[in-house]
């Protein structure tokens, strides 16, 4: 039976949202929530809003986080939900206006993009090599020099290895040297991979949707925004959203710094 909550209007703390990471925010990498993870969100959200913003598709976060909530459509378990940076939102299971990274970039563009990294690809020697190096994404491309197809334990060693020898710095400034006439960012994230999009399509692109919330008639606005990333460092697909001025950041490393700081602040 699913769990009620107040309306958004009738919440406690009704002028604050907590915004999560998902990858080594929520869970460890690629893996499910935990109980305690779930438990601890579902106590909150009768407090306050809450909300995840994610890189990755709709589909990867419902793996995450929807399945081990016993397999529950996971826009029901947040209120809002910002997938591939907001770029794909839903607010109360319900769609928000979205946008699309090729209408942006055009074919030919995209076309010389790929090519470039494709070929960077081939000739990058890293200790092994697996299937889906480039993954299309409706706000952005993800580039993975191992491959999205690794096991577990091969992300582990490919995130030693990356920090030892800087093989995603190093191909995101080969990209950013070969196309300086396109306004891209690049944004290195989880283990394995870095995500190219448009510049201020960053996570910062899902506070559009609160503020478009606060134009709209009986909207609430958030005057106090946390959000909780493990990637919060220059160059991090956490950075930019943890270091603006509109939100109050916490950088986490793991799960269980998230928990901590949910009891410390909110008592959950």
């Amino acid at each position: 039976m699913a769990a009620s909550y107040p309306p958004l209007e009738e919440r406690p703390l009704k002028d604050t949202i907590c915004l999560f990471d998902v990858d080594g925010t929520l869970s460890p990498a690629r893996l499910d929530a935990t109980p305690e993870i779930l438990a601890a969100l579902a106590a909150l959200r009768q407090k306050c809003a809450i909300g995840f913003v994610g890189g990755s598709d709709i589909d990867k976060q419902q793996e995450q986080l929807g399945r081990p909530a016993g397999n529950v459509r996971v826009t029901t378990l947040f209120d809002f939900c910002f997938a591939e940076n907001g770029l794909t939102a839903f607010k109360l299971g319900q769609a928000l206006p979205s946008n699309s990274f090729i209408r942006w970039i055009g074919e030919e563009k995209y076309k010389q993009l790929v090519n470039f990294i494709l070929r960077y690809l081939s000739d990058l020697d890293v200790p092994v090599k697996r299937g889906t190096f480039v993954e299309f994404r409706n706000g952005m491309i993800n580039v993975s020099p191992l491959g999205r197809n690794a096991s577990t334990q091969e992300r582990h060693d490919f995130e030693v290895y990356d920090r030892q020898h800087g093989v995603r710095r190093a191909f995101v400034q080969a990209l950013r040297d070969r196309f300086p006439d396109i306004d891209l960012t690049y944004s290195i994230g989880g283990q394995i991979s870095f995500d190219v999009f448009p510049t201020g399509w960053d996570k910062t692109y899902c506070l559009k949707h609160l503020e478009d919330e606060a134009k709209k008639p009986g909207g609430i606005e958030y005057k106090n925004i946390h959000f909780f990333g493990d990637k919060a460092f220059e160059g991090g697909n956490d950075w930019e959203i943890y270091s603006d001025p509109r939100t109050i950041g916490h950088a986490v490393n793991s799960p269980d710094d998230t928990l901590n700081i949910l009891k410390e602040l909110f008592g959950v």
